[in-house]
């Protein structure tokens, strides 16, 4: 067996994990690059390996970064099943048709403001989105009545909740070679005990000599969750008391609707004034739509607040979706106080950059981030304190104040990680992807004094590894 790491090396972004086992190629993951236009742009447009060669896929969730080039997997000539759990496969539908539909006005955008430039196309239509649709096999968690999945005759699989998003799982794969049987886990991208909405993680119950797992803050230990509705508290009522604007860069899927509960919440126990809040993100609103088919999958003390009616939970009196193109322009002429919440969570996207365009230079305003922002995307550039930013290709100084919720991340901490590799049982091999080198490198010394019977590898990108 060989494993190949086609992405998420050294970054946090373009998850794609390569097994090879007697002539099958299953792929875990296989997600979009996020950071230079540039490097992106040529990431994206062409997979590192051929698709024809590609079997059989295994998602673990529906962000973006995980699921991103799944169209393009199939538009060059993948045939096969993408396995997925019923929610990813929901909204994975819906954030692609999402990232088709952006990629054809953002480059109608920039071919009508950049004359005697090469015209650019976007990578993928809505029609390969749909022929990724066709491929999807569903398949639930099942860890609680310990059913395997078949890939072939060889390989299989099951799901654990990974507690990250809504929908998102880890994988225990068992692959017979050689009248003998490997076992490996993929953590996908783990959550924590204490995120709002949803079920904290499971572990992974199999044994496994080889573990791959995301590594995002493996150098980082998270503030306690209940920090967090102080902190939105004090935020919107700064921003009440100087009629301010709170512009926030979130992921249509996850952060949107964990701002939605954390500010419901608030607001029921009158914590803080009812400024008006608004979603400008369609998408964020379709996603949105399914959390309330499926509280199966949420923890106890969502159903304490709103029993098993999600709807309640998702609507309340001040808080508006917003829809069309023109009602998201005429924010920008709207006097403060309020929220406007807009995607894409690192600001490489969509509606936010029409907000921070026309909102980043005014010192009365706020911008809060609330989530990892990737190397050398603008959401990461802002958090740093670059002055002036470029958005559109033009340069705009920044004088809105920037805030950052580093406790509401959806990523498992040092501890929590450190915790999930030590409960695999039988481990030998640990692979750390999804993570920056600094990350990485810390954790892996950690790791190696907690765990000494292991060994740690900090893949980079197109290293091969035999099992």
């Amino acid at each position: 067996m060989k494993i190949t790491f086609w992405g998420a090396t050294k970054n946090v972004t373009g998850s794609k994990h390569l097994i090879e086992t007697q002539g099958f190629g299953l792929l875990l993951d296989c997600g979009f690059y996020q950071g230079k236009r540039t490097d992106a742009n040529q990431q994206n447009r062409n997979l590192p390996f051929e698709a024809k060669n590609i079997n059989a896929v295994i998602l673990s969730h529906a962000h973006l970064d995980h699921c991103g080039s799944l169209p393009t997997l199939v538009k060059n000539g993948f045939t096969g099943k993408i396995y997925c759990t019923p929610a990813t496969a929901e909204i994975a539908e819906l954030i692609l048709l999402d990232s088709a539909n952006i990629q054809k006005h953002d480059c109608e955008y920039y071919n009508s403001h950049l004359a005697g430039k090469e015209p650019i196309a976007p990578i993928y239509a809505q029609e390969d989105v749909r022929r990724v649709i066709e491929c999807f096999k569903t398949v639930d968690y099942s860890s609680s009545d310990g059913g395997w999945t078949k890939i072939n005759k060889n390989i299989r699989f099951k799901f654990y909740d990974a507690g990250h998003i809504l929908g998102s799982a880890a994988v225990s794969l068992e692959i017979g070679e050689n009248n003998g049987v490997k076992n490996l886990a993929f953590s996908g991208d783990l959550g924590r005990d204490e995120l709002p909405i949803l079920r904290a993680p499971e572990n992974i119950q199999e044994a496994a000599q080889t573990l791959i797992m995301e590594c995002t803050y493996g150098n980082r230990t998270h503030q306690p969750m209940p920090q967090i509705f102080g902190k939105v508290k004090d935020i919107v009522k700064t921003a009440a008391r100087k009629k301010s604007k709170i512009i926030v860069p979130a992921f249509s899927l996850g952060r949107t609707q964990e701002l939605i509960y954390i500010l419901h919440l608030l607001i029921k126990q009158k914590a803080i004034p009812k400024l008006p809040i608004y979603i400008d993100t369609p998408l964020g609103d379709k996603i949105t739509k399914i959390f309330p088919r499926r509280t199966h999958l949420f923890d106890d003390d969502f159903k304490r607040e709103f029993g098993d009616d999600g709807n309640a939970a998702f609507n309340f009196n001040n808080l508006k979706y917003v829809q069309s193109a023109a009602e998201s322009k005429s924010l920008n002429g709207k006097s403060g106080p309020f929220v406007v919440v807009a995607g894409s969570g690192m600001c490489e996207g969509g509606r936010i950059l029409h907000h921070l365009k026309n909102g980043i230079g005014n010192a009365d305003n706020i911008v809060l981030i609330t989530g990892f922002q990737a190397e050398n995307t603008l959401g990461r550039k802002i958090l740093e304190g670059q002055n002036p930013v470029k958005i559109f290709d033009r340069e705009y100084d920044v004088r809105a104040k920037i805030m950052v919720l580093n406790e509401l991340s959806a990523h498992a901490d040092r501890e929590d990680l450190l915790n999930y590799a030590a409960g695999i049982k039988g481990l030998k091999n640990l692979f750390l992807v999804h993570t920056e080198a600094p990350q990485a490198e810390a954790f892996a010394q950690i790791a190696r004094q907690s765990l000494p019977n292991i060994t740690v590898n900090i893949p980079e990108f197109s290293q091969s590894f035999e099992l």
